[in-house]
């Protein structure tokens, strides 16, 4: 099964990125990551999993991954 997110900057350290939701994405059953940037130059990337999203954009807490659909128990 799938799961959706987004990520939501609440400061933009870089400026480039902006604020409020930068990024929809989803995860995969086996833990692999699409996501979308929501920038006006729309770009995708792909991730091995999500503490490699959160190491790269998380800027020490200044993006927070919000999860939209619950965690398969």
């Amino acid at each position: 099964m799938h799961r959706r997110f987004i990520l939501q900057r609440d400061e933009d350290e870089t400026g480039i990125s902006g604020t409020g939701v930068v990024v929809e994405g989803v995860e995969f059953s086996d833990g692999r990551v699409a996501y979308r940037w929501m920038s006006e130059h729309r770009t995708d990337q792909l991730a091995d999993s999500m503490e490699k999203v959160e190491i790269v954009h998380g800027h020490n807490g200044k993006t927070r991954i919000v999860w939209i659909d619950p965690e398969d128990d």
